[in-house]
């Protein structure tokens, strides 16, 4: 299926089902398990996508299209009982997933929707989502919260989304957290100094409140403005980073920086409960097969 990318050029991403035996194989080289972002690193690797296929958005939102389709793979996959997730989103590879076979892999889809004799799509857009709304409903309902958590981001004024970043530092453990803003300052917004244990680190931020990926040209001004200034760097964005903005983010030779995207900085927020509530609902069920067993 052809997509375009940042540059409005047609690209061809896979379809979400071509990713099956990718992500097996990216957990197995892991040793078994992974966060997200390590798998979509390791499938992106070993499938060798060029960066333009990764730097197609999905929608609106803060995913790439390549994170949105490998997200629907997991969904697949997990209902076979290939591979499990945790609270904390580290996914496994299951004793059933280990011993899956590459053909076993491209059977997902038809086990999944139990068509016995329909083949997996090939060719439209809308036969990437699932028949019904049950399938993938943990991932959906995780995107859901976070697209609307980042369209409010989205919405706020620079400097109120400047105050909260500034907050979810505070909650991390930072102190002396200064928010600057100057124009013309390399696109450093603050400072903040984080002390761990016995040594102190300190660390120059920008907040970008982008709905597009940011690119390497954006790390490399930042971390330009800050050498000399500040022992680490912080990039905080509502969107995304570009495989190239990744790649320089720790480019050897240079002072690294740490690139915080926008489902990381809602799961920030989740943790830190600032705008985002949790409520554990409980449900009782009965099983009158085992009291008569009793």
């Amino acid at each position: 299926m052809a997509s375009r990318n940042q540059n409005g050029n047609h690209v061809v991403v896979p379809q979400f089902y071509e990713f099956h035996w990718p992500v097996l194989c990216a957990l197995k080289e892991t040793g078994g398990s992974a966060s997200i972002a390590e798998m979509v690193d390791r499938v992106a690797a070993d499938m060798k996508l060029p960066d333009d296929v990764l730097a197609v958005p999905h929608g609106d939102g803060s995913q790439s299209e390549v994170e949105y389709r490998v997200a629907w793979a997991r969904t697949y996959l997990k209902k076979v009982g290939a591979i499990d997730n945790s609270d904390r989103g580290i996914w496994t590879l299951t004793a059933k997933g280990r011993s899956f076979t590459k053909k076993d892999a491209a059977d997902v889809v038809r086990l999944v929707r139990g068509a016995r004799s329909a083949p997996a799509p090939k060719h439209k857009a809308e036969e990437i989502a699932p028949p019904d709304s049950t399938d993938g409903q943990t991932e959906t309902n995780g995107v859901n919260w976070k697209e609307t958590l980042l369209g409010i981001l989205k919405g706020i004024p620079p400097d109120a989304f400047e105050r909260l970043c500034q907050r979810v530092l505070r909650e991390s453990g930072f102190t002396k957290v200064e928010v600057t803003g100057r124009s013309g300052d390399g696109g450093i917004d603050g400072a903040g100094v984080l002390r761990m244990n016995l040594v102190s680190f300190h660390v120059l931020f920008q907040c970008k409140r982008w709905k597009d990926a940011v690119s390497s040209a954006t790390i490399r001004d930042f971390r330009g403005a800050m050498i000399g200034r500040a022992d680490k760097g912080l990039v905080i964005t509502t969107g995304r980073f570009t495989a190239d903005a990744q790649r320089e983010a720790v480019r050897d030779g240079a002072p690294a920086i740490d690139l915080v995207d926008g489902e990381t900085l809602c799961d920030l927020l989740k943790a830190l409960r600032l705008g985002v509530e949790v409520r554990n609902v409980e449900v009782i069920e009965v099983h009158p097969d085992r009291l008569n067993a009793i």
